[in-house]
């Protein structure tokens, strides 16, 4: 490679058009989401134990299976979280008429997931801090015989104020390092498309716009 990955971060306008100048390779692109894929499913794993201790009360056993779903599911999320994004990406900029393929932009999508990783670095630090302060309600196994009573305690395990903090704090970082990536995003699309600055901006702005209101409106609904 011509320029540093790292030049995603800091010049993303000079490393996209060299990168458009090599052959089509989704190599690095997919390391990347992977790595972002491992540091999310730790993070997982982490919260996961809270709602494990919590299943765990009531059905022996459960902690584990509900740790690995935890795992499996961040880990699948965040590559279909890269596919789906270059898919609308890609879609959208046909109305602009946009030139290039599906790989190169998913290679693009990929490369620009790089914030993402540190943001999800970030995250852990917090859950590692704040996850010991939360108070997982004790729940007897009567409960599953009480609907009711299960749904207390998870309610009162999600408005545990480190629970609520927590949530808040890794919306607010995921939120930052989204934006961060969009920025790289509008460029990787304006070369690997043939774009306008402009209209790249839309493809890319437009659902990042859609995304970041919603996980917006979940941190204002916890």
């Amino acid at each position: 490679m011509k320029n540093s990955i790292f030049n995603v971060l800091i010049n993303p306008d000079t490393f996209y058009q060299n990168v458009i100048t090599e052959n089509e390779n989704l190599k690095l692109p997919c390391m990347i989401v992977l790595c972002g894929a491992v540091i999310g499913a730790l993070s997982a794993y982490m919260l996961g134990g809270i709602t494990g201790k919590l299943v765990g009360a009531l059905v022996p056993g459960m902690e584990i299976f509900v740790a690995i779903s935890a795992v499996i599911g961040a880990f699948i999320a965040t590559f279909l979280f890269w596919i789906i994004m270059t898919g609308i990406f890609y879609g959208m900029s046909c109305l602009f008429k946009g030139q290039g393929s599906f790989k190169r932009c998913l290679a693009v999508t990929g490369y620009g997931y790089l914030p993402q990783v540190f943001g999800s670095l970030i995250t852990v630090i917090v859950a590692y801090l704040y996850i010991p302060k939360i108070v997982v309600p004790a729940i007897s196994s009567a409960a599953l015989q009480d609907p009711q009573m299960i749904q207390s305690a998870i309610t009162t395990l999600m408005h545990d104020p480190a629970m609520m903090e927590m949530t808040q704090v890794t919306a607010v970082i995921s939120i930052v390092f989204l934006l961060w990536s969009a920025n790289g995003w509008i460029f990787g699309m304006k070369h690997a498309r043939m774009l306008s600055m402009r209209d790249a901006a839309i493809c890319v702005g437009a659902p990042v716009l859609v995304y970041v209101l919603y996980m917006a409106y979940s941190i204002t609904g916890v």
